[in-house]
């Protein structure tokens, strides 16, 4: 038996697995005499724990995902969703893999840079083939099971034959410059978008939008079928537009992520980078039902937004009720209770709305910030004096009846709040900066499987995707701190 503290309180998988395999090999107790799973505990674990609050208790999954096929490489992971079966959906970049990452990359036959030298499909030199023994770029889209196996891989620049293939030009797929957000609805349908400002004119041969901005959301079936687009190529915000899109629907600009209703077939998408809105059409047709601005205000004002400058600017004034989203509008989520939860990454702040609120969406005028107007409910700042990249990056719930724990990612701080949903109190955190298993550098999804595990996606040079474990409680109650954020004592 391993004997510590915490045993009680281990998933009965664990502590059996940890057993069985001890019980095989009795090498293997160097796990235990070393005391490298104290510290694996303790490390990865929450933190910065409210003394009068709940939170369930995380330990790293340090062996997942398992090893991808093909020598396959992931880049930035620019989407991450666990859908309805307890499958994570990844949506990696694989144009931003360095020319090492990329070293098996063999050259494209006639590529050359501007000196004539042959290059491979990110534009890297390739004078005299593969620069090494690892590794290649995965397809865009990766599908994984619970316990980190790989079950489908499609999609982008780097699946052969899939752009002019499956994404045909002519039946409006235009795959995006960026990968950027990724959803899987109840009926089994994947979304994604992209949050690039421009068209790639770079000439790689891995270059895709051509046209424009990424200004549309994408729709496909499980295996890359692709069924549908909404939007379009835009070159600038337009926050306010109901139907500039491919046949009718909405331009977007650089969205983020995107959410169905399953209630009421309206999808909702955080837009985004360029736009600062909350956009919601129908799931089905694409065609524009409403949108939404900070505090629920509409039409946006996009010059006056511009105009303001950085948050921080703001904010060091005494301005802490900015009357609109600062870019990105990073995410959307939707509670079970009707609530729709919104990142305001470029204001440090969370926004609350109520979706059976009639005047949400609809035109509607609440520059003051009052609750209960225009379908706005409740608003938390999130490390509010950070003034790098915005902090709110991605949120999720815990996995118990009344979806007690909002988990908030923030990829500035590179942490995880969990805070009790009802009041927005900070109970604790999860995951510090660094590079090790458990900890994060640049944070940027953050998505949660039926058993309450919690699985995040990183993007800069992390380029990787982590399960935490979930064990003791499954949901959060008590109070903590009214203020999220902040440093950490030293104890901690």
């Amino acid at each position: 038996m391993i004997q510590r503290k915490v045993t009680a309180s281990l998933p009965a998988m664990i502590l059996t697995m940890a057993n069985l395999v001890m019980a095989a090999d009795p090498n293997i107790n160097i796990l235990k005499n070393s005391g490298s799973l104290d510290r694996l505990f303790k490390q990865t674990g929450v933190y910065n724990a409210s003394s009068t609050g709940k939170t369930p208790s995380f330990v790293i999954d340090p062996a997942w995902p398992q090893r991808l096929p093909n020598n396959w490489l992931l880049g930035q992971i620019g989407g991450l969703y666990v859908d309805q079966h307890d499958h994570i959906w990844v949506y990696n970049r694989p144009r931003t893999m360095t020319n090492e990452e990329a070293g098996l990359e063999e050259p494209v036959p006639g590529a050359a840079d501007e000196r004539g030298q042959p290059i491979n499909a990110l534009g890297q030199v390739r004078a005299y083939g593969a620069i090494a023994d690892c590794c290649k770029a995965a397809p865009s889209v990766l599908e994984f099971d619970s316990d980190g196996k790989l079950l489908r891989a499609w999609g982008g620049p780097a699946d052969p034959g899939f752009i002019g293939g499956k994404c045909k030009a002519e039946s409006g797929c235009i795959w995006p410059g960026s990968e950027h957000g990724i959803y899987v609805d109840r009926n089994d349908n994947v979304w994604i978008s992209g949050n690039s400002a421009a068209a790639d004119r770079g000439g790689s041969p891995w270059t895709t939008n051509k046209e424009g901005g990424d200004g549309f959301v994408l729709k496909f079936d499980m295996n890359g079928n692709f069924k549908m687009r909404i939007g379009g190529t835009p070159t600038a915000p337009g926050s306010n537009d109901a139907h500039g899109g491919i046949n009718g629907t909405p331009l977007l600009y650089q969205a983020a992520d995107m959410v169905v209703d399953p209630a009421t077939n309206r999808l909702y998408v955080s837009d985004g980078y360029g736009n600062r809105r909350v956009l919601i059409v129908d799931a089905n047709t694409g065609k524009y039902i409403g949108h939404f601005g900070a505090y629920g205000n509409n039409p946006v004002d996009d010059a006056a937004a511009r105009n303001a400058g950085p948050w921080i600017a703001g904010y060091s004034k005494g301005d802490k009720k900015p009357a609109f989203f600062r870019n990105p509008v990073h995410c959307v989520k939707i509670a079970n209770d009707g609530k729709i939860y919104v990142c305001d990454r470029g204001n440090d702040r969370i926004q609350v709305f109520d979706k059976n609120d009639a005047a949400l969406g609809k035109p509607c005028s609440n520059p003051a910030g009052e609750a209960g107007k225009c379908g706005f409910i409740a608003e938390q700042f999130i490390s509010e004096h950070t003034n790098i990249i915005g902090t709110a990056v991605s949120m999720t719930f815990s996995t118990d009846k009344a979806q007690s724990c909002l988990y908030v990612g923030d990829n500035a701080n590179m942490t995880i709040y969990i805070l009790n949903r009802s009041s927005l109190q900070e109970l604790g955190r999860l995951g510090r900066s660094g590079r090790m298993p458990g900890e994060f550098h640049w944070l940027h999804q953050v998505s949660v499987d039926s058993k309450g595990n919690i699985y995040t996606g990183e993007v800069d040079t992390g380029k990787r995707i982590q399960k935490f474990l979930r064990y003791g409680g499954n949901g959060c109650s008590g109070t903590g701190s009214s203020t999220v954020g902040g440093v950490v004592a030293a104890k901690q």
